[in-house]
């Protein structure tokens, strides 16, 4: 192949190629440049680009900063490679590029001007800085939500106890002949589980626990309506089944909207503190547990089938039964949500209620300050993860000693 012969090859390709392809002299003008790039560049052919100088395409700051470079290869040598680069056009109007631009040498080996290629990337680029401005904006979304919902779970905090009811009235905690505990953790940063502990006379206390369906903001919304309700019927309704139906009724209307079904299971308890004598009706809710002092046993609260009712918010003009159960003093009872016994072990075996049942015999004797670290412990050392995923709550009271007469 002759000289002509790879003139007219170099010709061909530069005709056809799509990439930019450009020479400048050392100041900067343009001698030569392909179809593709005088295109790019604006011009119908590459013979109107001849002798122009990146000053007189691009804007001012740009066409400088080029100048710049292609004086800086010329003066060191050292080309620039796939470098992505931002051209600001003359009308402002922006594109990018990836640019390699390298020393132009004559036969005697000196530095006369620079060449370069360069390939439109401007599609792709874009495409990557909406992508990366997407990125950013959801990362500022996440952290403004994980902020919110942090918010969210300490204000959940408030709703539950921060101090107990003691009998008889004026006394300290230590002396209370009631005394009471509870445990909350949240699967979430909010969680569905909802426990209230109110004095509804100088005699009784109410108990109440609940478990919202699902999880997160939802179900944490949910026990935010329940509370409100709670607080609204407490002391209206002391007959624990008047009171869940009572409950059902109120939240039926709210929590079942057309494209929206949301419920609670729940337990509500109320004990006298002179007879020992504890009322309680269930709306779909595990069996609360009863801790016997005297036989040093831990039985389930319901003997024999389950009065249990359906659970809050499902159905309506629902009736739900109350129970009774005569305690004796040192005797207790701890209710829970189904989050403590639904953690699956080795095989998605669940611990189970009957492994929870057992749990509280080994450690009947404790305090309920003992015996809740414990009985979750074993919950946690059966997971196979060796944590809750699910929102727990455990809430309970031991009676000390009745209330005497004189102080009814």
């Amino acid at each position: 192949m002759n000289r002509l012969d790879d003139i007219r090859l170099m010709k061909r390709l530069m005709d056809n190629i799509q990439d930019n392809v450009y020479v400048m002299d050392h100041k900067g003008r343009i001698t030569f440049i392909n179809d593709a790039g005088a295109k790019w560049l604006g011009f119908n052919s590459p013979e109107e680009v001849i002798g122009k100088t990146d000053l007189d395409i691009f804007s001012n700051e740009h066409g400088s900063a080029a100048f710049d470079d292609e004086q800086r290869i010329m003066k060191t040598g050292k080309p620039i490679l796939g470098i992505e680069e931002k051209e600001t056009w003359a009308d402002g109007h922006e594109t990018w590029v990836s640019t390699s631009k390298m020393p132009l040498h004559n036969d005697d080996g000196d530095i006369v001007g620079t060449f370069g290629i360069s390939r439109d990337i401007t599609e792709h680029k874009q495409a990557e800085i909406r992508a990366s401005t997407y990125a950013e904006e959801n990362r500022r979304f996440r952290e403004e939500m994980e902020a919110e919902l942090q918010m969210a779970g300490e204000l959940q905090k408030t709703f539950f106890p921060k101090s107990y009811p003691v009998f008889p009235d004026g006394v300290d905690a230590a002396d209370s002949l009631v005394r009471f505990c509870h445990y909350h953790h949240a699967g979430g940063m909010v969680g569905g589980d909802f426990c209230s502990i109110r004095k509804l006379s100088k005699t009784e206390v109410g108990i109440f626990l609940c478990d919202v369906m699902g999880h997160g903001v939802r179900a944490a919304l949910g026990t935010a309506i329940v509370r409100a309700v709670v607080e609204e019927i407490s002391h209206k309704e002391k007959d624990p089944g008047h009171f869940l139906a009572h409950m059902n009724q109120v939240l039926l209307p709210i929590m079942r909207q057309e494209d929206e079904f949301l419920y609670a299971t729940a337990c509500y308890m109320v004990v006298d503190v002179s007879t020992g004598l504890v009322r309680m009706a269930n709306a779909g809710h595990p069996t609360p547990i009863l801790l016997d002092a005297a036989n040093q046993c831990a039985e389930w609260f319901e003997q024999g089938e389950s009065i249990a009712g359906p659970a809050l918010a499902i159905c309506e003009d629902v009736g739900y039964a109350t129970v009774e159960r005569l305690l004796h003093p040192r005797d207790a009872v701890v209710l829970f949500t189904d989050g403590i016994y639904e953690v699956a072990g080795a095989g998605q075996e669940e611990f189970g209620e009957k492994r929870l049942l057992a749990a509280a015999q080994r450690h009947e004797e404790l305090t309920l300050r003992e015996l809740f670290p414990a009985m979750l412990n074993e919950a946690r050392r059966f997971a196979a993860e060796g944590a809750f995923d699910d929102d727990v709550c455990l809430v309970g009271f031991r009676l000390v000693d009745l209330l005497p007469a004189q102080q009814k």
